[in-house]
């Protein structure tokens, strides 16, 4: 598969798991955490899907296209792994991250501190919605949507 289908098929996965869950998302109470800003696609698509809710992005540095930023304050700039780490306990209805990189040595080290940090922020009941397999004893595993293929994306509930 070329990297253009695998890009096509993970943004794919991420929207279809996104809409699949924003209702369910609407009726949990808590901000929503996206790791991982980027140009802020997703950002604006969780915008947009959950009218008024707090969403805190975290990125390294701020490359969104200016009508993908967050509002001041919701901006949380540096290492993902320490700026965020300042919220564990917020009790986050949804964490988002998609910071998966395809290489296998980064991604084995950002997945010593990732699934730490989603348990840690979410709520009980909270969802996250991962590009890397996120094993940890407090999320649970969730069916995915039919369209998005098993190891693409990744679904769960924190117990």
């Amino acid at each position: 598969m070329s990297r253009l289908d695998s890009f096509i098929r993970r943004l794919t996965a991420q929207r279809d798991i996104l809409d699949a869950i924003a209702d369910e998302v609407r009726h949990i109470d808590g901000p929503v955490l996206e790791l991982g800003l980027g140009n802020g696609r997703t950002f604006d698509h969780l915008r947009e899907r959950l009218p008024g809710r707090r969403i805190i992005a975290f990125d390294r540095t701020a490359n969104a296209h200016a009508l993908s930023m967050p509002p001041e304050g919701d901006l949380l700039l540096g290492e993902i792994r320490d700026t965020a780490q300042r919220f564990v306990g917020i009790g986050a209805a949804l964490a988002h991250a998609d910071i998966g990189t395809a290489y296998e040595d980064v991604d084995a080290a950002t997945l010593t501190w990732l699934p730490q940090l989603m348990a840690g922020v979410l709520k009980t009941g909270g969802l996250a919605a991962s590009g890397l397999p996120l094993e940890h004893p407090e999320l649970e595993p969730l069916s995915l949507p039919q369209s998005v293929r098993q190891d693409r994306y990744f679904l769960y509930r924190r117990r």
